[in-house]
Formats: structure tokens, sequence, C-alpha cells
């Protein structure tokens, strides 16, 4: 197993962000009891002075007094250690929670980077491997016309998962730099999702089980909701066996239109589920994940959804694998 510098580094700040926080909470404790000792010496020594000034048995109305403002200002000088002192110690715990969930945060997004590069190094060069190995098959070999065609199938198969790939990293860098004018066109939903499944049903055939109602319509862009379909569609033929069927449903309900797509993979613990539509975020880890992708799909799948008042949401299904739902307004 390669040594984790990242997980030490971690631990280090950890330890270190721990003892010093523990040593400003001691010293500002040491303070205060320094000011009360020296409150105390400065009241007992302003006590003397008042017991030598003032007899108390011939002014008691005096000395009672006196003394009563000694012990106020005794008490005010108390509060005011007090209020200094808790309203320092919490700035210093408030920075002490920014710093650390700033580089809480840090971490997590340098794991996140290094995983996206690793599993797109692994996605382009998959495919790219793929379509030299076929097309080198046909070069050196006498083929019939059934295996070349085979052959040529599994290249367009492999060049089509690149151009998604490539889409998505294109999609998702216009997305962050605010770059992408998304359109508001009228649409037909049940004809963008049936060329979505015939799509993904020619490139993986027999996988995809279909129930799509006609004649739901909105208003969005072509181009950004295809994206999403074409993600979902994705996703579940990734995690999804391949002798065990995807179920793509289409309806509409409460003048909104309701897209289902139904996996029958491993699904996904209930803890991940709140991540797992954050940007480069994949379950488990990258290096001993057996599935490909890159993190970015559900990633802008969600935002597409959002940015047409829509909503994305997962659940089970039964007995195994997720039930992808996105609802989007009708027009």
């Amino acid at each position: 197993m390669p040594f984790n510098f990242e997980y030490l580094n971690m631990r280090i700040f950890r330890s270190f962000h721990i003892i010093l926080l523990l040593y400003i909470i001691a010293a500002i404790g040491y303070w205060g009891f320094l000011l009360k000792k020296q409150n105390d010496q400065l009241f007992a020594q302003q006590y003397l002075v008042l017991s030598s000034s003032i007899d108390k048995n011939k002014d008691q109305d005096e000395y009672n007094q006196q003394l009563e403002e000694l012990q106020h200002r005794r008490s005010q000088h108390i509060k005011q250690y007090v209020a200094e002192g808790s309203t320092f110690l919490l700035v210093i715990l408030i920075g002490a929670g920014v710093v650390y969930s700033s580089f809480n945060r840090r971490i997590i997004l340098s794991r996140q980077q290094n995983n996206f590069m690793l599993s797109v190094t692994h996605e382009l060069k998959s495919p790219i491997a793929a379509m030299k190995l076929n097309l080198q098959t046909m070069e050196k070999h006498q083929l019939t016309d059934a295996q070349k065609q085979t052959l040529l199938d599994r290249c367009i198969k492999e060049s089509d998962r690149l151009n998604d790939l490539c889409n998505n990293m294109l999609f998702a860098s216009q997305i962050e730099g605010r770059q992408y004018r998304a359109a508001n066109e009228p649409l037909d939903m049940s004809a963008l999702v049936e060329d979505s499944v015939e799509d993904y049903g020619h490139r993986y055939p027999k996988r995809f089980e279909e129930e799509i109602a006609s004649g739901c319509k909105m208003s969005g862009d072509r181009v950004m909701l295809q994206m999403a379909i074409n993600n979902l569609l994705e996703n579940a033929v990734k995690y999804t066996p391949g002798d065990k069927h995807i179920c793509v449903k289409l309806f509409s309900k409460q003048n909104n239109i309701i897209l289902q797509v139904i996996d029958q993979g491993v699904g996904i613990p209930e803890a991940e589920k709140k991540n797992i539509f954050d940007k480069f975020y994949r379950v488990g880890n990258e290096e001993s994940r057996k599935s490909r992708g890159t993190g970015l799909g559900l990633y802008l799948t969600s935002k597409i959804i959002h940015q047409h008042k829509g909503r994305i949401t997962v659940k089970d299904n039964t007995p195994s694998g997720s039930v992808f739902e996105i609802c989007l307004p009708l027009s």
C-alpha cells in the first residue's frame, strides 16, 4: 500500500491545531487568573487605606459607603475581565473553526481533483486504446465483412464514449466560467427521451425497457437536457449488470414532467446519497474502483435540472439498484 502523505499532513495539522487551541485557551485562563489575583490585591490595599483613613466606629455611614464603592469597583473589574476574555476566546474559537473548515475543504477538493485526474486519464486512454486495437486488428488480419462491421461498431461505441466525456468536461468548464447561455425554446421532452434511449439502445442492445408517454412538452435548452438524460442513462449502464434491464419512464403528473431511470445495480449507500451530485464526487476510492467515470455526470445533470427550475432525487429500487427521478415543470 503506498504511503499516504495527504493523510499524514491532515493528522499533523489536526494535532497542531488542537494543541495550539488548547494552549490559547490555557493562556486566556491563566491571564484571567492573574487579573483576578491582581484585582483582589488592589482591593486589599484600598481596603487597608480605607480602614486607616476612616474610623469605622465614628463614621460608620461614610465607611460603609466607601466600602460599598470599593466592592462595586472590584465586581465591575471582574465582569470586565470575564467579558473581554469571553469575547477574545469566542473570536479565537470562530477563527480556529474557519481555518480548520477551510483547510478541510481544501484537502477534500484536492482529493477530489486528484481522483478526477486519475479517472479522466483512464477514461481518455481506455476508448482510444480500444479503437486502436480494433483498427490494428482490421489492418493485420483478413476478416469477413461481418467481423469488420463488428469491429467498426465497437470503434463507434468507444468514440461515442469519448465524445460524451469531452462534452461533459467542456460543458462543466463553461458552466463554472458562466460562459454558456442556456436557450429557452419549446421542446418535446417525449421525443428527446425517445432519441436518447434509442441512441443508447444501439450502443447497448437489449438493455433498456421504456414507458414513455407522448405529448410531454416544456420550454428549455435542448442540448442541456439531452446531456442530462444521457448522463443518467450512462450512469445506469455503468452500474447495472449486463444481464439485467434498465427501465426508463416518462409521464406527466400535476403540471410536472417526471422522468425516472431505474437500474438494478448495487445501489447507493444512504450516507452517500447527499454527496453524489457534488462535483468530482464518486462513491468509494478512485484507485480501487472498478467502474469507469469522472464524477462530472451527476454534477452536471443536477446543475442542468436546477437551471430548468426542476429537481432531481435518488431513492432505492427494489430489490436492488437505484431510481433517479427528475421533475420538470410542464410548459
